[in-house]
Parts: structure tokens; sequence; C-alpha cells
């Protein structure tokens, strides 16, 4: 039977999932935490700052690996969703190439537009225009976070559906495509519970130990809203482990 998309249901659905592989997540994220933490501190003592090529380098390396970690956590959550019916091994985990190629490249991209537009409103400020600049400003917010919220997915379309960059923007469209209220909804709570933990640890350092708890359980909140925007596009049954 067709069940229609509930912001409701996706949380108790998520915190399933997240409860009943809670250890196999924690793991994950503490290995992925450190690794990225003993290599901030090797890039750390290494970094160069008047060397331009070697400062590419150490920072190409941390977003590939960055990028590495995340694709990793949202296949090791789709490969927990998809092995209720089997067993899975350890290599079914890994990120393939392609899609940290796929990630990168959206990445990129969003980054060269960004760093455009910040030189066309500097430009605008240091040439008088204040108020144009102002308005620059406020209309790329808005489509900034227009466009955030329906390319939300694409990483789950890289990941689940080995979509290229370009095509797993345009399946994030269309998945989002009449339920972008719903949307807005799910992405708050997941702005909440990433910033209270944050907001907190200014308060006590200790309660930062939190992110390791509320990071993998959004991005579990965000595969499960991928599944089921699939099901409720397709009219079929929202078993979520049904749907790749």
């Amino acid at each position: 039977m067709y069940h229609p998309f509930s912001v409701a249901e996706t949380i108790k659905t998520s915190w399933d999932i997240f409860k009943k592989n809670f250890v196999t997540i924690i793991v994950y994220s503490v290995i992925a935490f450190l690794l990225l933490g003993i290599l901030g501190l090797i890039v750390g003592f290494m970094y160069s700052p008047t060397d331009f090529w070697w400062s590419m380098l150490v920072t190409f390396v941390l977003i590939w690996l960055q990028a590495y970690t995340t694709l990793g956590l949202y296949k090791l959550i789709f490969t927990l969703i998809d092995s209720e019916y089997y067993e899975f091994e350890f290599i079914q985990v890994i990120p393939k190439a392609k899609m940290v190629w796929s990630y990168l490249a959206v990445v990129f991209i969003f980054a060269f537009v960004i760093t455009n537009l910040t030189i066309v409103i500097d430009y605008l400020e240091n040439a008088g225009y204040e108020d144009l600049q102002f308005a620059v400003q406020v209309i790329s917010g808005l489509i900034g976070l227009y466009l955030a919220l329906r390319i939300m997915f694409f990483n789950n379309f890289v990941v689940d559906d080995a979509s290229g960059p370009i095509e797993s923007l345009r399946q994030s469209f269309q998945l989002t495509k009449g339920y972008l209220l719903k949307v807005v909804l799910i992405l708050g709570i997941i702005i909440l519970l990433i910033a209270l933990p944050a907001k907190l640890s200014q308060i006590n350092p200790l309660i930062s130990i939190a992110i390791l708890f509320t990071y993998p359980f959004v991005n579990i909140i965000l595969a499960v809203t991928y599944r089921k925007l699939i099901y409720s596009h397709q009219d079929v049954d929202d078993d979520i482990a049904e749907t790749n």
C-alpha cells in the first residue's frame, strides 16, 4: 500500500535504524573523526603558507579524505538498511573512486560559483555600489537557499545510484519536486540537531562529543528521507530496504 511522505514517520524510521545499528555506526564515526583529526594535525605541522603548490596539495588531500569518509558513511547507512535481508561484507561500504570524483565535482562547481560571486560582491563594495551590492547579496542568498534545498540529496544519488555529478543534481531536483515544504522541515530538524550541540559545547566543551552521535544520525535522516521520497514519487510501498 502506498503511504504519503511523512516527516514524523521518517524521523521515527531513522531513529529505529540508528538504535538497531548503533555500535556499527558509532565505531565508523569515531574512526572517521580520528582519521580526519590525525591528518589535520599532520597537515598543521607540514603546512607551508609560502609554498602555493604544497598548500594546494595538502588542501586537496583533506578534501578527498573528507569526501571519502562522508560517502563511506552514506554507503554504510544504505548497506545497513538493505542488509536487513542479507549479510554484507566490509568491502561493500567502501565508496568507489567514481563516487568520490562525482561528489568532488559538485563541490568544486559550487566552490567556483561562490568564489566568483564573492569577487563580484567585493568589487561592488569597493566601487561604492552599496545598494547594488546589498541587492546582489540578498538575491544570491535566496537563490542559494533554494538550490541548497533542491540539491541536498545529490550525494545520496551518487552513492545509491552511482550517478555522475550533473545527473545527481538533476535527480535531486526531481526528487524534491512537490515536497519542498517538508524538505524545509527536515532540514530545520537537521540544523537543530547539529547547531544545538555546537552551541552548548561553547558552555561545556565535553558536550561536543555529542556531535559523534548527532552527525551520523542526521545523515541517516537524509538517507531515509531520500528513500521515502523515492517511493512517494514511484507510488510504491514504503519499505526503505526495497527502493534502490
